[in-house]
């Protein structure tokens, strides 16, 4: 028997016990400081494109809507702010994890003794919580164009955690469902654009079957309780319950994602 065939002993000659798995909330701070000090540097330029992106889209929209307080102005600028939220939360991470599937990235986290959920939890928040400078300057730049009140943009405190979440679970759970790393990047594309049409255009113009697909995305729930908060008085039991939908299709798209990581790392 050879060195690294002899198993690890402790002074009375028996094996040393492995050390405990880390708890989660401590896991998964850990992940999140990480991804997001990644995050730091290789996503900030991709930041500044979404942003340059829904602000393009709101000068574009300019031309078709009427600025003022109406509903089409409300939605609009709600759903461009919120894009921002999808392209990096949901875009981005399917990619990410899609990557991690088919490069072998997984096996990293595998080894670690930490809860798959606090990698999923960790990596989604890190995400989700660095588009929230876009989303302000883009809310701030459409509410400026569209000459609608600023007063009310602290909701978006509620709505991109919330959207945030909702969009990086569905994001992961797409990208590590993905038999190919290609269809995992095509899928994140698609959920871009999906977020991009039914979020951004007022859901009155939209012909019923496709305002039945609008509900079914998550962050339209987002971009409607922020839509409501431009009215001079709003509704803020439906804000409420916007808000409600959002956090609880959060939890489920988390869940998902959770459940994919351990099917991909087993």
């Amino acid at each position: 028997m050879t060195l690294l065939d002899a198993p690890a002993a402790t002074g009375t000659g028996q094996a040393a016990p492995l050390a405990p798995a880390a708890r989660l909330l401590p896991a998964l701070a850990a992940v999140y400081r990480a991804q997001l000090a990644r995050a730091k540097v290789s996503r900030i330029p991709l930041l500044f494109v979404a942003t340059f992106q829904s602000i393009g889209i709101l000068v574009m929209m300019r031309g078709v809507v009427d600025p003022g307080d109406n509903p089409s102005a409300h939605a609009v600028v709600a759903g461009s702010a919120v894009l921002v939220v999808a392209f990096v939360a949901l875009n981005l991470l399917a990619q990410y994890f899609g990557r991690l599937r088919h490069t072998g990235g997984l096996d990293h986290y595998a080894t670690l003794p930490v809860p798959p959920a606090s990698v999923v939890l960790g990596t989604a928040a890190a995400y989700a919580s660095f588009t929230v400078p876009g989303v302000f300057v883009t809310a701030a730049a459409g509410s400026w164009m569209f000459d609608l009140p600023m007063g009310r943009l602290w909701i978006l405190l509620a709505v991109v955690p919330l959207a945030g979440a909702a969009l990086a679970g569905l994001g992961a759970a797409l990208g590590l469902l993905a038999p190919r790393q290609e269809l995992a990047t095509l899928a994140g594309q698609l959920g871009m654009s999906a977020a991009l049409l039914l979020g951004v255009l007022p859901a009155s113009r939209l012909p019923v079957p496709v305002q039945w697909l609008r509900d079914l995305l998550p962050s339209t729930y987002g971009v409607d309780a922020f839509a409501l908060t431009f009215a001079p008085h709003p509704d803020w039991a439906r804000v409420l319950l916007d808000l409600g939908v959002c956090g609880a299709v959060g939890l489920a798209s988390l869940t998902l994602a959770t459940w994919a990581y351990r099917r991909a790392a087993r």
